[in-house]
């Protein structure tokens, strides 16, 4: 069930240091960003088409409701 192999740190002589830590985060941090750079300037023209698509169905929306509530005013001559 258990182990032989701890992978427990704790047990480990070394010790951490804040350098390695920050070369750790540095290294994930560096990959994160070039995936998201990459994916972002893919991702560019597909926002623009989906912000022109609602920007559309909202007018159409909008027409249509301007249309069957707007009050018709008929002013006659006396």
């Amino acid at each position: 069930m258990a182990s032989d192999k701890s992978t427990d740190k704790s047990t480990d002589n070394e010790t951490i240091s804040r350098d390695d830590i920050e070369a750790g985060l540095r290294s994930v941090v560096g990959e994160v960003e070039e995936k998201a750079g990459a994916t972002a300037r893919k991702m560019l023209p597909v926002a623009i088409g989906g912000g022109l698509i609602v920007l559309f169905l909202v007018y159409k929306i909008g027409k249509r409701v301007g249309t069957t509530k707007s009050t018709v005013v008929e002013i006659r001559r006396i």
